[in-house]
């Protein structure tokens, strides 16, 4: 017997009985879907953190105050200061007072995120503004009720028209918009990095009643000396504040390869997991492989008492057990595909699956028949003619 014929069999075999072969493949098909499910959502969340995370610059590097054992809190001026006499190191800083106010335009009114900041903030952070300005020095001096707004803010509160030299009203107290930032992704929805707004630190400590500023951006000369020059900022931090505990130093790098792990772990974990469903439908192959073997008791001795051999025996129980499991893989396959568009859509993720994750699934559901199919096949394979044409 060739593989065709045993291939048209094994499917002759599992159309006679629609309803079992369904049952029997259900947990490939459950593994599968799974496994794509999980993996690729995983993958896509990490691929547009990364994204998101990228967009802010490569040489940047965030220095966060907690003011736990230290006698002083640092000021802008001193944060200015360490840049200036570190121009080996460091371009620029920007300070970050950040909140959820309450936005109202006419009557739209809505909690957004906002930043306080200078004008530092959109070269370190890659903010690039579409039409209008930036926040400026003067703006920070003289504490100006200025507004920058994302594409989000734009589109949901200004459509249709120029939003410069409008007025909106943040906590009650009235700004006035002066540029609008281009998108930062690629979707424009509420809570993305097109929601916010960008006031001067100055006004925004005064709105907030926050006086102390706990973060603070740098950006280093260039993304290779990152490394070297946010130890530079812990080893100048540590004299200033006389304690590690009172601050955290952390680039982007660092930020991106943290990133990177946890998510690994989590595919990794994910996968497992799915990965159980596909071993419980590999038993459930294995336990219709032994049944069917039982039904087919006095085919194989027929078979056999006319001359089959044990490997055609072994053979066409083999490649059923393939067909089942390789059929539910495919059908898993489609099921994933679904899944994993709207549970994306559902989060607002922008899902894509790799085709390596597709072929893992498909590989592992191949391999499933194969390991659970052995053993029935196997045992079929055994059977004596004459004892296979007695069975009742």
């Amino acid at each position: 017997m060739n593989i065709f014929q045993a291939i048209k069999m094994a499917l002759k075999s599992i159309l006679s009985n629609k309803m079992r072969s369904f049952l029997t493949m259900l947990g490939i098909i459950i593994g599968v879907g799974a496994v794509i499910i999980m993996v690729s959502l995983v993958q896509s969340s990490t691929a547009q953190i990364k994204e998101q995370m990228e967009s802010m610059g490569t040489n940047l590097i965030t220095a966060m105050l907690t003011g736990r054992s230290s006698t002083r809190n640092l000021t802008m001026a001193d944060m200015q200061k360490l840049v200036d006499d570190n121009p080996k190191y460091f371009i620029s800083v920007a300070p970050s007072v950040t909140g959820n106010p309450t936005i109202k335009v006419g009557t739209e009114n809505n909690s957004t995120s906002l930043i306080g900041t200078n004008q530092n903030y959109s070269s370190i952070h890659n903010y690039e503004v579409e039409f209008g300005r930036f926040i400026t020095e003067h703006d920070c001096t003289i504490r100006n009720k200025t507004v920058v707004i994302g594409k989000y803010i734009q589109t949901q509160y200004f459509p249709g028209e120029d939003p410069i030299g409008q007025q909106m009203k943040i906590s009650g107290q009235l700004y006035t918009v002066v540029g609008v930032l281009k998108s930062k992704t690629t979707t424009i929805a509420q809570g993305s990095q097109d929601d916010t707004v960008i006031i001067p630190y100055s006004s925004a400590q005064r709105l907030l009643r926050n006086a102390i500023i706990r973060s603070y951006s740098f950006q280093a000369v260039d993304a290779e000396i990152a490394d070297k020059a946010s130890e530079k900022l812990e080893e100048l931090l540590l004299k200033l504040l006389g304690s590690t505990s009172a601050y955290r130093v952390m680039n982007q790098a660092q930020m991106l390869e943290s990133v990177e792990s946890i998510t690994g772990t989590m595919s990794l974990m994910l996968g497992g997991i799915a990965g159980i469903s596909l071993l419980v439908g590999g038993i459930g192959i294995m336990n219709i492989m032994l049944v069917s073997v039982t039904e087919r008791t006095r085919e194989i001795g027929i078979r056999k008492a006319i001359g089959a051999r044990r490997g055609s025996i072994l053979t066409q129980f083999l490649i059923e057990s393939i067909v089942v499991s390789l059929l539910g893989g495919i059908i898993g396959i489609g099921f994933g595909l679904a899944g994993t568009k709207m549970i994306g859509d559902a989060i607002n993720v922008k899902t894509t699956v790799s085709l390596a994750v597709m072929a893992l699934s498909t590989g592992f559901s191949v391999g499933i028949g194969v390991f659970f199919g052995w053993y029935p096949a196997n045992k079929a394979s055994k059977l004596n003619p004459i004892d296979a044409l007695r069975f009742e």
